[in-house]
């Protein structure tokens, strides 16, 4: 498995779930493109999309705004095999082929079984679609075959025992979420490790949670030095680990591609009194019980009345209320439906509906 990321240049991979917007809610295509440009310019290539990402605006942003700017061999491309999309088997080509005609390639050089747990498995294995995407693999249409994961060590150590197509695993790690009983961040790594499959990490900063700390957390890190950024320091420890081959960063603006850019091309991983200072921060974290939401944004897919979940989740997590009105003023907390979609679709497993009650306790009394 050594080969299956050999061309990535310098481990950041652009995330592309979180393109900026315009004030109309279109993506930004010409901030976009500068970020593209940059992100090359400066020496890496690895992308990564899926074809739900903004409301399934992601892959073809990329055809606009990447393969068509810039030639096939300065990139990598990886894009996945989502549930939400095929029911069964025969679903699956017609899909693969639409995300190579929306992204405007002839390959992909890294194709995933998208955000799989314990029950969406056992859909993809019933549709045959470790076969298929192996059968896409072996005609040249993909290059390496992979799965992003979101659930326990245990089931990732049967799935990695019956799939033998799978290279390499997408996994949420960071020191938030290292040692966390529902994510299992170590014991899923150590066992990506035991079988010989190389690394992605996703969510390094945990949808931004970690570049927005609260004030006593602040300032433990402010104590190594202050012109570090907390996101930098939550990239610099997932650096830490050996098997770890591609680091994902969902970038929004031009100045993240230059502040991570920067990072990895500067930085290394964290000496022992930075990483005494984030077990401090982790501790001050969860000791305040915030919501783990990565802001991805799955739960507002699928939610039939728009909710703003993640953003009322952020108000929940400060313990802000000023600005809360404005936020919801055509769909509140209150409001929800108890349907129970958004928790179906959550990854992290939040039990939204009740995070949900909290929140219109909290900030809707009168």
């Amino acid at each position: 498995m050594d080969g299956v990321f050999e061309k990535v240049k310098n481990r950041l991979g652009f995330g592309c779930m979180r393109f900026p917007l315009t004030d109309n809610k279109d993506i930004d295509m010409e901030q976009v493109k500068r970020m593209v440009d940059l992100f090359i310019e400066r020496g890496f290539n690895y992308f990564d999309t899926a074809h739900g990402y903004l409301d399934q605006r992601s892959e073809g942003t990329l055809k606009t705004c990447l393969v068509s700017r810039h030639p096939r061999e300065s990139y990598l491309l990886a894009d996945k095999l989502s549930n939400g999309f095929f029911e069964k088997e025969e679903d699956i080509l017609p899909l693969f082929e639409r995300q190579l005609e929306c992204c405007g390639v002839e390959y992909f050089d890294y194709y995933l079984m998208h955000a799989l747990d314990g029950a969406s498995y056992r859909k993809y294995a019933s549709c045959n679609a470790f076969k298929v995407v192996s059968e896409l693999k072996r005609q040249g249409r993909i290059r390496h075959v992979g799965m992003s994961f979101h659930d326990s060590a245990q089931v990732l150590r049967e799935i990695l025992s019956k799939e033998s197509c799978i290279e390499f695993v997408q996994l949420q790690i960071n020191y938030l979420d290292w040692e966390s009983d529902s994510v299992q961040s170590r014991l899923c790594y150590e066992t990506c490790v035991e079988f010989g499959k190389p690394v992605i990490v996703m969510e390094p900063v945990k949808g931004g949670t970690l570049a927005q700390l609260l004030p006593e957390a602040d300032r433990v890190l402010d104590t190594l030095d202050p012109r570090d950024s907390n996101a930098s320091y939550a990239l610099r420890y997932v650096m830490g680990l050996d098997n770890v081959k591609v680091i994902l960063s969902g970038m929004s603006d031009i100045a993240q591609v230059k502040e991570n850019t920067d990072l990895f091309l500067n930085a290394g991983p964290l000496d022992e009194k930075a990483l005494e200072a984030l077990e401090e921060v982790r501790r001050i974290t969860l000791a305040h019980g915030s919501i783990a939401c990565t802001g991805c944004r799955y739960c507002t897919e699928v939610c039939p009345i728009d909710m703003p979940i993640p953003e009322i989740f952020s108000f929940m997590n400060s313990g802000r209320k000023a600005g809360y009105d404005a936020l919801v003023t055509n769909t509140k907390a209150s409001d929800c439906l108890q349907c129970g979609r958004c928790e179906k679709a959550c990854p992290q497993h939040l039990p939204i509906r009740r995070y949900l009650g909290n929140a219109a306790f909290r900030f809707e009394r009168k």
